[in-house]
């Protein structure tokens, strides 16, 4: 059962994040006890305030792990069944499988311009249907090339194709129930346990009611004028339906309600609001209070996010802007989470001086509970400080590799991934846009291991670090309720043992009343069972 359907936020049924009942909560295995052995310096350079303990089981998976090298098939299968925690940066429509987004556009009628673009029918000259991709594979090719990184050159820059493919494979993506189905399916076959994605609710709605409304440079001010008449609250009121269509629509989909249910109806989903940056000051402020509304009052929606390329030229002259915008807003909607890309930006892409204060001001000025990319760290000014504070304020950063590569170039050890661990700075792994990219989860986790050098415990604190940041309902696992605790579960279940048929009374309670940690145990479960069977194999 997904738990995109709406509920209170914080539940008080036995139903926990697809666990199912409470008896079955007492059948779950309990994690392994640590042993004593000191966690590598590489735990503590990820940023744990107290040293990481590596159990047995561990420590022979990693040994399994290493003994995989120059054995390509064994080590795919090896991060294909790695708990992955969950994805936090992921926009719905360029997270489909183009394949699908090609079958949808047959199913609607579409029609192919010259552009290799989807358009609406009827197909006149230098159109053709989409549907004919069916059966001629070299047009379906084509089609796969123009809305996806498919053989791009490696050499050559990404940005303009990659942002380009939304424009042109957008009229298939219309119904996101039927997109929600196909990433679901994906995100929980790639042993992931939750996702956050990003959606545009009530996109044009919004724009009317900006237009009509008109800009107000005193933000209070605009903010009472879209308020007034319940004005705001209709646009928000039409999102809040557009879910329930969304959810409908999904369920049919996945088959949900027969006796054969696809994988992804037991994930737990909630919805990111989109706001389009690139827009007028009125839509893009009209936007982020729609999304903020939104969030605080249908539990599916949780945060807010800025969209759309960082170096456009509206994005570059109104981010300062921007960013006031956002911290009046949080001050009214103190119950919305706030996630931002920033710093999706390279030498070469901007002038010099735009690339010294997006993240900053995205966490001091925004108030950013995590940031997207974040590449271009090193170029902030005093960026060390800015780590440092990002670190005490557990300002978590959306890490994906190969978008990053695609769009802006940076790879390898140009990225600043070492330096957001070296300083302490919480990262996850993510996907972005994996349908564009032509990727999944795991090939990111697997491009970390090789280009860093990761053990098998720092992949899998990546993993747990996926769902300890996510915005999900409720209390954590953790002791502390974050990570630097060094993955110490929370007294009430801190007497789950290895061998114990279940988590103990108070645990199931806990985990009854806290969706989050109860995700997190399903991972701690699966990771028990991926360690035993990795280990046999070592």
């Amino acid at each position: 059962m997904i738990s995109t359907i709406r509920t209170a936020r914080r539940p008080k049924s036995l139903f926990v994040a697809g666990l199912g009942a409470l008896t079955v909560l007492t059948l779950l295995p309990a994690i392994p006890a640590a042993t004593a052995s000191p966690a590598d310096a590489s735990s503590r350079a990820a940023g744990f305030a107290s040293p990481r303990v590596v159990t047995a089981a561990e420590r022979r998976t990693a040994a399994y792990l290493d003994s995989l090298q120059g054995r390509p098939g064994r080590l795919k299968a090896f991060f294909s069944a790695l708990p992955k925690g969950g994805d936090l940066h992921n926009h719905l429509s360029g997270a489909v499988t183009t394949e699908y987004l090609i079958r949808l556009a047959g199913e609607k009628g579409l029609c192919i311009d010259a552009t290799m673009t989807a358009v609406a029918p009827p197909c006149g000259p230098g159109t053709r249907p989409a549907a004919d991709a069916r059966t001629d594979a070299a047009f379906r090719q084509q089609i796969v090339r123009a809305w996806s990184m498919q053989d791009f050159p490696a050499d050559q820059s990404g940005h303009d194709h990659f942002f380009d493919t939304f424009g042109k494979f957008g009229m298939a993506t219309w119904d996101r129930g039927k997109l929600l189905a196909n990433v679901a399916n994906t995100v929980v076959k790639q042993n992931q346990f939750y996702l956050e994605t990003m959606v545009t609710p009530a996109s044009d709605s919004a724009k009317a009611l900006a237009e009509a409304v008109g800009y107000d440079a005193d933000l209070a001010a605009f903010h009472r004028k879209l308020l007034a008449g319940g004005r705001l609250d209709r646009v928000v009121d039409e999102a809040v339906r557009e879910a329930d269509a969304a959810n409908a629509e999904f369920r049919e989909a996945a088959h949900c309600n027969t006796p054969r249910p696809d994988p992804g109806c037991r994930l737990p989903v909630r919805w990111i609001s989109q706001v389009s940056r690139g827009s007028t000051p009125a839509r893009v402020f009209t936007q982020m209070a729609v999304g903020m509304r939104l969030a605080e009052r249908d539990p599916r929606f949780v945060a807010v996010n800025l969209v759309q390329p960082e170096d456009g030229e509206s994005a570059l002259s109104n981010y300062s802007l921007q960013m006031r915008m956002l911290k009046y807003l949080r001050g009214q909607y103190p119950g919305a989470h706030l996630t931002l890309h920033a710093g999706e930006l390279a030498p070469g892409l901007v002038k010099p001086e735009d690339l010294t204060f997006h993240i900053r001001e995205a966490v001091l000025v925004a108030g950013a509970e995590r940031i997207g990319h974040g590449v271009d760290l090193v170029h902030e000014d005093d960026w060390r400080q800015l780590a440092r504070t990002m670190a005490r304020r557990q300002v978590a950063v959306e890490v994906p590799f190969s978008s990053n590569k695609q769009i802006l170039g940076i790879a390898g050890a140009d990225h600043p991934f070492n330096a957001y661990r070296r300083y302490g700075v919480p990262v996850v792994l993510s996907t972005d846009d994996p349908g564009v990219s032509r990727i999944d989860i795991s090939h990111e986790y697997q491009y970390a291991a090789r280009t860093y050098r990761l053990g098998y415990t720092e992949l899998k604190d990546l993993a747990r670090a996926s769902l300890e940041y996510a915005f999900r309902d409720g209390r954590s696992l953790w002791a502390a309720g974050s990570a630097p605790s060094g993955y110490r579960t929370v007294p009430a279940c801190a007497d789950a043992r290895p061998g114990s048929d279940h988590p103990g009374a108070r645990c199931v309670r806990y985990l009854a009343d806290n969706p989050k940690a109860a995700t997190q145990w399903r991972q701690e479960t699966a990771f028990a069972a991926f360690e035993r069977d990795h280990a046999r194999r070592g």
